[in-house]
C-alpha cells in the first residue's frame, strides 16, 4: 500500500468570523478546530502531517501538539495553491498520496476520509474530491460535470455564472491527490480570477482537460464536511458535537435527563448508570465512574469522580480527584489539586483548594481549606478557615485522624494538628498541637449593664447616670 502523507491549510485569516484570533484556533466543544483536522490524520496514520499557516502564525503554531506534524509559512495569503505549494519542498518527493484538507471542519469524520482514500487507490485517479449536495451554496465552489457524470472542473461562486451558480453539488476543500501529479501541477496555476489567487481547485479542472483520471465521493450530510466560517457556523457545529457526545454516552447506559442543556466535551468519560441532570457541563478531559449522580447547574472540568460519587447543585470542581462515595455540594468549590478520599462529605459554601482529604472526612458548611493535608474522618465545623497565606507564600497544614474542629476556628499555617485533637469553637491556633489534647483560647465574656438603653431615643435622660454606673471594663 502506498504511503499516505497530509497536507492541512489553516494560513486564512477567516474574516468571516470577526475575531481577533485565528479562525481555526476557535474552540468547538473546549478544544481549538485544528486539532479535529490534526486528530482526523492521525487516525488515518498519515505520515508526514505538513501545516501550512499564515496570518497569526506563531498563534496558531503554539497551540499544536508538541510533535507529529511539520510547519510551513504562507507569508502572502494568495490562495489554496499557493498555500498548497509551500509544502513542495517536504512532500514534492513523497512517494505516495497526499491527503489534503482544511483546518476548519471539526464534524468531518474518520470514516468519511477513509473512504476518499480507498476510493482514490482503488481507482488509479491523480485526484480525488469530497463533495456534498446543499440547497443553498452561497459562496461555496461548484462542482461541474460532464454528460456521462465525470467531473469536468470546479468552479468558484465569485467566478461562476448563473448557470453554474444553479448548481447544488459543491466542493468541500478535502482532496486525495497523487504525489507525483499535483506538484508538477501547482506550478501551472494562473491567477486569472476575480479574486487574483491561485486556486487548488484549477488543478481538478487541468486533470479533467489532459484526460486523467479524476474520482469524487459524496457525503450524505453536507455538515460535516463544509467549514466553519461564522460565529453562527461555530454555535452549529458545537451542537452537533454536543449531540454526538450525547447520543455516545446515551448509547453506553448514561441517563441524560436534558440533552438540550447539558454540555459535555468529546474527550469526556461517563460510567453507566450514572445520571446527569439539566445543565451540566462536564469539560476538558473529566472522568466520571459508574453510579454516580450530577445535579444541575453544576461543572466539572480535567477531574477525576470514581464511582458512586454525588455532586449536588451548583458546583464548580476543576483538576481534583473524588473518590468513591463521596459528596459535594451545593455550591461547593474545588480548586485544582484538590484529592478527597472515600466517603468524604465537602457541604455547602464550602472552598477546597490544593488540599488532600481523608476517607470519611466531611466539612459541610461555611468553610475554607487551602492547602491542607487532612487524615482520616476528621470533623470540621462551620466557619473554619485554613489560614495558609502570609501576604508573600502559601504554607501547609497537616491535620491528623480524627481531629475534630469547632466552628468558628482558624488555623495558622505552617502547623501540624495532631491525631485525635479536640478544637474547641471559636480557637484560632498558631502552634503545632500535640494529640488527643484540647485546643481552645481564653477568652472573657464582658456585660456592660444597661448599654442597650443607652441606645434608645427615650432614655437620654437616664444615660449619664447609667454610664457612671457602668463598670470598666475587664481586660
Amino acid at each position: 500500500m502506498k504511503p499516505l502523507a497530509a497536507v492541512i491549510l489553516a494560513a486564512g485569516k477567516g474574516t468571516r468570523m470577526r475575531c481577533k484570533t485565528p479562525k481555526v484556533t476557535q474552540p468547538v466543544a473546549g478544544r481549538p478546530m485544528i486539532l479535529y483536522a490534526l486528530e482526523l490524520v492521525t487516525t488515518l496514520q498519515a505520515c508526514p502531517v505538513v501545516v501550512v499557516v499564515g496570518h497569526q502564525a506563531a498563534y496558531i503554531t503554539q497551540m499544536l501538539p508538541a510533535d507529529g506534524w511539520r510547519v510551513v509559512e504562507q507569508t502572502k495569503q494568495l490562495g489554496t495553491g499557493h498555500a498548497m505549494r509551500q509544502t513542495e519542498e517536504i512532500l514534492k518527493d513523497f512517494p505516495g498520496d497526499v491527503l489534503v484538507m482544511h483546518a476548519d471542519v471539526p464534524l468531518l469524520r474518520a470514516a468519511t476520509l477513509q473512504q476518499l482514500v480507498e476510493t482514490h487507490r482503488r481507482s488509479g485517479a491523480v485526484a480525488t474530491l469530497l463533495t456534498a449536495m446543499m440547497e443553498q451554496p452561497g459562496r461555496l465552489g461548484r462542482v461541474v460535470r460532464q454528460p456521462n457524470g465525470q467531473v469536468a472542473r470546479i468552479v468558484e461562486a465569485l467566478d461562476a455564472n448563473e448557470a453554474e451558480r444553479a448548481i447544488g453539488e459543491i466542493n468541500t476543500g478535502t482532496y486525495c491527490f497523487q504525489s507525483s501529479f499535483v506538484y508538477p501541477a501547482l506550478h501551472n496555476l494562473c491567477a486569472d480570477n476575480v479574486k487574483g489567487e491561485y486556486y487548488l481547485t484549477d488543478v481538478i479542472g487541468a486533470a479533467c482537460r489532459s484526460g486523467l483520471p479524476v474520482q469524487a465521493i459524496h457525503c450524505d450530510d453536507w455538515r460535516e464536511a463544509v467549514g466553519v466560517d461564522s460565529k453562527a457556523d461555530l454555535a452549529r457545529a458545537e451542537a452537533l458535537i454536543r449531540q454526538q457526545v450525547l447520543e455516545r454516552l446515551m448509547a453506553n447506559g448514561v441517563t441524560v435527563l436534558d440533552p438540550q442543556t447539558t454540555y459535555v466535551h468529546p474527550e469526556v468519560q461517563v460510567g453507566c448508570d450514572t445520571v446527569l441532570h439539566p445543565n451540566t457541563h462536564l469539560l476538558g478531559k473529566t472522568v466520571i465512574g459508574e453510579d454516580c449522580e450530577i445535579w444541575p447547574n453544576t461543572v466539572i472540568c480535567d477531574s477525576t469522580l470514581e464511582d458512586g460519587v454525588t455532586i449536588l447543585p451548583s458546583c464548580v470542581i476543576t483538576a481534583s480527584t473524588i473518590a468513591a462515595g463521596s459528596q459535594v455540594g451545593p455550591f461547593a468549590h474545588l480548586r485544582p489539586e484538590s484529592v478527597l478520599g472515600q466517603r468524604v462529605r465537602i457541604g455547602n459554601f464550602v472552598e477546597v483548594k490544593k488540599s488532600i482529604i481523608g476517607d470519611g472526612s466531611k466539612a459541610s458548611h461555611l468553610s475554607y481549606i487551602g492547602d491542607v493535608v487532612m487524615g482520616k474522618d476528621v470533623n470540621v465545623g462551620a466557619g473554619f478557615i485554613a489560614c495558609n497565606y502570609d501576604g508573600e507564600q502559601k504554607h501547609e497544614t497537616i491535620i491528623e485522624d480524627a481531629v475534630f474542629i469547632g466552628s468558628d476556628s482558624q488555623i495558622i499555617a505552617p502547623l501540624r494538628i495532631g491525631q485525635g485533637a479536640y478544637i474547641a469553637t471559636g480557637t484560632t491556633v498558631r502552634k503545632a498541637v500535640p494529640p488527643h489534647a484540647l485546643v481552645y483560647n481564653t477568652k472573657d465574656q464582658v456585660h456592660r449593664e444597661n448599654w442597650a438603653l443607652q441606645r434608645q431615643p427615650n432614655a437620654h435622660s437616664t444615660n449619664h447616670e447609667a454610664a457612671a454606673e457602668t463598670p470598666k471594663d475587664q481586660e
